[in-house]
């Protein structure tokens, strides 16, 4: 299997620890802006797609978002299959025509959103859908601190922090958004508030806020980056009973305490080697992944609200 990654930071080598997890026969080839990079082992470095014409079997991309365009463009040319880091673009800007490319020729895509394989989410679209409780309310809440991410650079020269790379709370942490349309679907409309006035001084937006509403309930979605300690959870207000789902701990739990699910010895690289696994196994069998990229783009509608 030939892979090809556009994009050899940090996620692309989540991505690539995850292949060779699975320990299948695999030869990885990565797009470098720069010539003057190291040679690593079982990676072939090439710096033009120009002439190369070795057969790829999927890509990988995974650079900064804002020149994802350029790439699902390219590729989708070429009819090879795209795993896309999510979010898929970090603007709608003709994202109709890039939608209308890949349908007519037939390119399967995934956006990864590898939260989807979380196992308190798949415990709880199960549960939601076994249980059929009257929900009165959501409440989801992401805030962590953006100078802790890669504490080996200024947090402030990163693309996160960077609006014009595609940066931003409500991009980066775009997996809220997306977990919440798969577990209870697209609301009927929404709003929201994102700003930039935290004791961060970035010029990317570091709070958001999401108001989706619903038939029967309302869900709100509040993401930042300035939380010295990390916080992730989803609380599900429903007519029985409250759930309080903690995506760090790995553990449900209801209001009077009790345990639905807790994965003591799990860890978050458990959801990249599902997923890339998940994604080879849509390709053997040419199945149409779940969260394609014209599915994905309805998400970014609601993530980008009001910018364009």
């Amino acid at each position: 299997m030939n892979i090809l990654i556009i994009g050899l930071g940090s996620i692309a080598r989540k991505h690539i620890d995850a292949i060779r997890a699975l320990e299948i026969d695999a030869k990885i080839y990565a797009l470098r802006s720069n010539q003057n990079v190291i040679i690593e082992d079982k990676i072939e470095n090439i710096f033009s797609l120009e002439h190369f014409d070795i057969p790829i079997d999927f890509a990988i991309i995974s650079n900064p978002t804002n020149l994802h365009y350029k790439y699902i463009q390219i590729l989708a040319e070429k009819e090879i299959p795209l795993f896309i880091e999510k979010p898929a673009l970090h603007s709608l800007e003709n994202s109709d025509k890039l939608i209308q490319l890949v349908e007519s020729n037939n390119v399967i895509t995934y956006v990864a959103c590898n939260l989807r394989f979380h196992p308190c989410l798949v415990f709880l679209k199960n549960y939601l859908k076994m249980e059929k409780t009257r929900i009165n309310e959501v409440n989801v809440y992401c805030g962590s601190y953006l100078p802790d991410w890669r504490l080996d650079k200024d947090f402030r020269k990163i693309y996160s922090a960077n609006a014009d790379m595609g940066g931003g709370v409500h991009l980066d942490l775009f997996h809220e958004l997306d977990y919440t349309t798969w577990l209870f679907g697209f609301p009927n409309k929404s709003v929201s508030i994102k700003r930039n006035v935290s004791c961060l001084d970035i010029d990317a937006v570091d709070y958001a806020n999401y108001c989706l509403e619903y038939h029967d309930f309302t869900a709100n979605i509040v993401l930042n980056y300035y939380r010295k300690k990390t916080r992730r959870i989803i609380e599900i207000v429903s007519e029985n009973k409250i759930l309080l789902v903690d995506l760090i701990n790995n553990i449900i739990v209801d209001e009077e305490n009790n345990i639905l699910i807790k994965k003591t010895n799990f860890v978050i690289n458990q959801t990249y080697e599902d997923q890339i696994s998940y994604f080879i196994n849509c390709l053997t069998l040419n199945q149409k992944p779940m969260n394609s990229l014209k599915e994905s783009i309805e998400v970014l509608k609601i993530v980008l609200q009001n910018e364009q």
